[in-house]
């Protein structure tokens, strides 16, 4: 049976509480985990959230699977992650793979980076602003 990317995509979101960049900000500041697993050139041209992790897509489930020799310190099932692409697509199929790991806290943020940095503009001088 052979399914579409967009059927795949609505599979991963149906499992996800995805939030909003706002709500993406609390849960940081609750101790979660914000994860960019943009390649290295997205992330330079077009910026980056100086407080996020970066793992980038292709190493991300061996990195927080606690299982994995690979795994960074922080791996955790319970860790709370918040997954973040550039438009909120590919960090939505990355957040429910990591919830197929056992990583029942993984979500990812609407709109990805791009939707954060322009929350960010319409925050004040002291909110946390992209680099």
């Amino acid at each position: 049976m052979s399914r579409t990317i967009d059927e795949v995509l609505a599979e991963a979101r149906s499992r996800l509480h995805r939030v909003t960049p706002e709500e993406a900000d609390q849960a940081r500041h609750r101790g979660a985990v914000v994860v960019d697993i943009r390649p290295e050139a997205q992330r330079r041209a077009n910026g980056e959230l100086p407080f996020a992790v970066v793992i980038e897509r292709n190493v991300l489930e061996w990195r927080l699977d606690p299982s994995s020799e690979a795994a960074l310190p922080i791996a955790s099932h319970d860790l709370e992650v918040v997954v973040l692409c550039q438009e909120g697509y590919t960090s939505s199929l990355a957040a429910a793979s990591l919830q197929d790991l056992g990583i029942h806290r993984a979500t990812d943020v609407i709109g990805g980076y791009a939707a954060w940095r322009d929350w960010l503009a319409g925050r004040p001088a002291d909110a946390t602003p992209p680099a």
